[in-house]
């Protein structure tokens, strides 16, 4: 039996072919050996008709089957000079159908950009997409009002900020990916009825059957699929129609947020740092019209960031080193939301609804204690002392909230609540914000631990460290696992939220790079070349995360809370602040409808008012609005079946029945392309060149952040003269790239000469009110 996975890789291009009854769609790998095809009829006004024979073509089969196509389709309708199949787009993946009030759209990804790399599995962004009619002009029913909708949905930019990858399942973190390839034991029994049930259905057609031919048990490995994480898919909704009947080879999951990813050379080794933002599509919208949760405890703005840092010289999930950690943020889990229209640029806070039993909270912390396991932090940020109440009214409903559920809970698991007023400790002259921000990463990195595939190096023994035997997590046979999370909220979640997740990170960093063997003790300062390209990649996360929620960049950035902003800065950040007004105020709420649109939350219909007539889309996103409840949750037993008994993992991870449903198995060759990452990574049929290759394209610290003249220290981890730095980076540069170079590196001067610092416990503060 196989006793080794991998992930498979789906369609990777594809052709759109049209004839005036039929699209063709030809999909293929990325070595264009192997081709799939989907049959779309084009005379059904309404509905969808789709079939998929399932089965896999070589490059001289496909060929006569176009040919076919083409010589039947040009006899039957009578056309000499032109060809009867015409080649419509070609395209990099199927983002969805769709239907307003006519007939379905196919919406495809016509531009790719490759954005990082995980362990050889390739991530790209959508740069461009192709919005195509189905039904043929002949039976069209037109409506007055379907080129509106069409309008609308694409008021959702697809060319910003989605990503997507065939192999990689980019809405699982990278530890629940890698602990499911670990599990070749209970894989190898799910992989027989796969393979045997896909050959009986094809059994009438000459498929290749690799266990024949190749009769090497030893070349035989599990191939993996797995289910996705639909709450941070995109375009869930645009595939429910079609994910039944066509192969799952076919669909290309899209996320919304932001990747990136840099490489930070130490002494010529690389080591590649990345950055993922996986945004909530459950009560997804802008800032000011989606506040608090809903009925099902999704709350808004919630995002999962995570920080993946692995060893580039070995680049296969087997045998490489990789480590990530995970934090959350996300809008105060009640039902709350504040009144637009009054043209304020703070308009007041108002509890919409009595919640005395927490059950909002209750459902929102039951998801997190399923996806993360225990403890679960609060990092809670909002102001606890104002002249007149409003952000404190969240902070006085949230913290009883979490003493309600605590008491159900056993006392090791409980939910850990830390309330600290960062905006009162920013004006405070005596106190250093990010000081106080290090001491609270340091606790909460300690709790939570993080993930390694790799069991500790013999290098931490020679170079034994004491914070080292104090990181929590579970600790395996085969390494780390992150348990429990940070959760970090303020009112808006965007700029106090990033420094805060950016020094959470930034001290996850240091342990990561200390697990991995690549520094000799788990601290990190700054002002060095590694911290300088970590704060590059948050501060570009955090400026993306709050175009799309509040209209405008950060305002408030690391630097700012350094207190060593230049004053040029203050101009910036006043534009800024009327941007996001101008945004919050005019352009929200149309914004708001496109994503409602897209994810299909409100679904046109001839049976009801148009998206453009609706006074609120209050119930579109609050279910239990339109209907009762049959089954109410207990407000003792608040969690789910079976999640206690496993904590402090989580339970999406264990190797239970139910999860193990969710896993597509198959038993493919070694060195079949649908798994081979050496091909797909390098592309050796293909005649490239070095500079076009992105490990070598991509941001690099020793090109970006290291001064020229190093001396015979170029280690990434000394700390650098701010003037020494600014010469190096913006020497040989236009005047456009250094100003944004100055600004990306203006982040890491060094403090002023620091007063007498507070320093208490995150307890203290929570209680000093």
């Amino acid at each position: 039996m196989p006793q080794s996975s991998a992930l498979i890789s789906g369609v990777q291009s594809l052709v759109l072919y049209e004839t005036r009854a039929r699209y063709f769609v030809v999909g293929s790998n990325q070595a264009q050996t192997k081709h799939r095809v989907l049959k779309i009829d084009r005379t059904e006004p309404k509905d969808l008709v789709i079939i998929d024979d399932k089965h896999v073509y070589s490059q001289q089969e496909i060929r006569e089957l176009l040919g076919r196509l083409d010589l039947g389709n040009r006899t039957k309708i009578g056309q000499k000079g032109s060809s009867g199949l015409s080649r419509a787009v070609s395209a990099y993946g199927i983002v969805g159908f769709v239907r307003f009030l006519e007939g379905y759209y196919i919406v495809l990804i016509t531009k790719r950009r490759k954005m990082a790399d995980i362990g050889g599995h390739s991530i790209y962004k959508v740069e461009d997409t192709s919005m195509i009619y189905i039904p043929n002009d002949s039976v069209r029913l037109t409506h007055p009002d379907e080129a509106r909708y069409v309008r609308i949905f694409q008021n959702v930019d697809l060319s910003s900020n989605f990503y997507f990858s065939y192999s990689y399942d980019l809405s699982h973190s990278l530890q629940y990916n890698l602990t499911l390839l670990q599990r070749p034991w209970e894989l190898s029994s799910m992989a027989e009825p796969s393979v045997d049930e896909e050959h009986r259905s094809h059994s009438h057609q000459d498929s290749f059957d690799i266990f024949e031919d190749e009769g090497l048990p030893m070349h035989v490995v599990n191939g993996l699929k797995n289910q996705p994480y639909f709450k941070y898919v995109w375009n869930g909704k645009l595939l429910e129609r079609v994910e039944d009947i066509v192969h799952h080879d076919w669909l290309t999951y899209i996320i919304h947020g932001f990747c990136g990813q840099s490489k930070l050379v130490i002494y010529g080794r690389p080591v590649h740092v990345t950055l993922i933002a996986r945004r909530s599509s459950r009560f997804a919208g802008t800032r000011f019209l989606k506040r608090g949760a809903n009925c099902e405890g999704d709350v808004a703005n919630e995002v999962e960031t995570e920080q993946i840092i692995h060893d580039a010289s070995v680049m296969s999930f087997t045998a490489g080193s990789y480590s990530s950690y995970v934090q959350v943020r996300g809008s105060v889990p009640l039902y709350w939301s504040q009144d637009i229209s009054t043209m304020m640029p703070k308009p007041p806070i108002r509890l919409d609804q009595a919640d005395p039993y927490a059950y909002v909270a209750a459902l929102h912390f039951d998801q997190m204690l399923q996806r993360f396991g225990s403890p679960i932090i609060i990092l809670n940020l909002v102001k606890k002392r104002e002249k007149r109440k409003h952000e404190k009214i969240l902070s006085e409903e949230l913290y009883p909230a979490v003493i309600n559920l605590n008491q159900f809970l056993p006392p090791e698991h409980c939910i850990d609540y830390i309330a600290w007023d960062m905006a009162r400790y920013t004006k405070s002259k005596l106190c250093n914000v990010l000081d106080r921000l290090s001491m609270i990463a340091e606790n909460v990195v300690k709790r939570t631990g993080f993930f390694v595939n790799r069991s500790d190096f013999y290098c931490h023994t020679l170079r034994p460290d004491e914070r080292w035997g104090d990181v929590g997590g579970h600790i395996t046979s085969t390494g780390r696992l992150q348990t429990g999370v940070l959760r970090t909220n303020c009112v808006d979640c965007l700029d106090r939220t990033n420094t805060a997740q950016f020094m959470v990170g930034k001290c996850a960093l240091a342990y990561q790079l200390y697990a991995l063997g690549l520094i000799d003790k788990p601290k990190l300062q700054f002002d060095t070349d590694c911290v300088r390209l970590f704060e590059e990649l948050y501060e570009d996360h955090g400026d993306t995360l709050s175009l799309q929620y509040g209209g405008s960049q950060l305002v408030h950035r690391v630097k700012t809370y350094r207190k060593i902003a230049p004053w040029t800065q203050h101009s910036k950040d006043i534009m800024q602040t009327l941007s996001r007004y101008y945004s919050n105020a005019f352009s929200d709420a149309d914004r708001q409808d496109a994503i409602n649109l897209f994810l299909q939350v409100y679904q046109p219909s001839e049976l009801r008012p148009h998206l453009w007539e609706l006074p609120t889309d209050f119930y579109l996103h609050h279910k239990n609005s339109m209907a009762l409840d049959q089954e109410r949750r207990s407000y003792t037993y608040w969690w789910s079946e079976g999640v206690l008994s496993f904590l402090p993992v989580p339970y999406d991870e264990v190797s239970c029945e139910d999860n193990m449903k969710k896993v597509k198995v198959k038993r493919v060759n070694r060195y079949d392309e649908v798994i081979d990452i050496y091909t797909e990574f390098f592309k050796p049929y293909e005649l490239t060149s070095f500079d076009d290759t992105f490990c070598i394209a991509m941001t690099n610290s020793a090109r970006e952040f290291r001064p020229k003249t190093v001396g015979v220290d170029p280690s990434p981890f000394t700390v650098r003269k701010p003037e020494e730095t600014g010469k190096s980076v913006l020497g040989n540069k236009s005047v456009k790239e250094e100003a944004v170079v100055q600004r990306k590196t203006a982040a890491s001067a060094p403090p002023p000469p620091s007063e007498e610092a507070i320093s208490s416990t995150s307890e203290d503060d929570s209680e000093e009110d």
